[in-house]
């Protein structure tokens, strides 16, 4: 009995790595077999990887790449960061306070369900195409993700947990600081992971009026000048570095979450 499953132990450990070898000869495939019909249109990999090379070598507006990236995971980073500050206050009042929920609260889901990017025209016309519009927009559509997963994380405490901090005489803020926001933390994390996602996402369109830099400023030149080679490359930095931004937060609350091994 402990042989065979030992055997599907292991052969379940090669299927994890088999089957993200296969997806991605897949991909490649379908990559090769669309470039060869229209390379015009669809750059291939070999031409991808050589635009690649020569980004590095001759950079846009005199800009490196590497500063491309850095600024435009630095406007992300503040408006995450401040994301997190406000939407978890925010959102621990809303999840913990009857009387915030039924006042502010509601302003808040009337607000939430617009779109960040209907904010572009206001916030363009309000403060310009500087780098406080470009944060401000990041900062709207990444708060809520991180207001509502921390509400509902606080309101799905055990209420056995409460009753405890009851029976020993804890306070509201003793109980609010010690029971409440340890057990919401994992919900707290699966909004900041979201709102990581939905801020690079965010921030790409936001560089795309007006920036000077930024790797959605890459694919605006990109398609200023018909360069689908430089759309193409900007569009897989994109992805490793959101994959990245992935793995960083996951890798974050295992540490803040030791409990919660799976």
């Amino acid at each position: 009995m402990m042989n065979k499953d030992l055997q599907k132990t292991t052969w379940q450990k090669a299927m994890y790595l088999i089957f993200p070898v296969i997806s991605i000869g897949l991909l490649m495939m379908a990559w090769l077999m669309v470039s060869t019909n229209r390379p015009d249109l669809f750059p291939g990999p070999a031409t991808t990887w050589e635009r690649f090379q020569k980004l590095l070598v001759k950079p846009l507006g005199r800009i490196p790449l590497w500063v491309h990236i850095l600024d435009s995971l630095r406007r992300v980073g503040i408006a995450v960061g401040l994301s997190c500050f406000l939407g978890i206050i925010f959102g621990v009042m809303m999840g913990w306070n009857r009387y915030f929920n039924a006042t502010l609260g509601i302003i808040f889901e009337v607000i939430r369900p617009i779109p960040p990017l209907a904010w572009i025209p206001l916030i363009t016309i309000w403060f310009g195409i500087g780098e406080f519009p470009k944060i401000l927009i990041v900062f709207i559509g990444t708060f809520a993700n991180v207001v509502v997963n921390t509400a509902t994380g606080v309101r799905m405490v055990d209420a056995q947990q409460l009753d405890v901090g009851k029976t020993f005489g804890a306070s509201q803020f003793n109980t609010l600081l010690h029971i409440v926001l340890p057990a919401s933390l994992p919900a707290i994390f699966a909004g900041i992971r979201t709102a990581l996602g939905a801020g690079w996402a965010v921030v790409l369109a936001a560089e795309m009026l007006g920036a000077t830099s930024g790797v959605g400023f890459l694919i605006t030149r990109g398609n200023e000048i018909g360069d689908t080679a430089l759309i193409l490359v900007s569009m897989f930095i994109i992805g490793i570095i959101g994959a990245l931004l992935s793995s960083v937060t996951s890798w974050i609350e295992r540490k803040a979450c030791p409990w919660r091994t799976n």
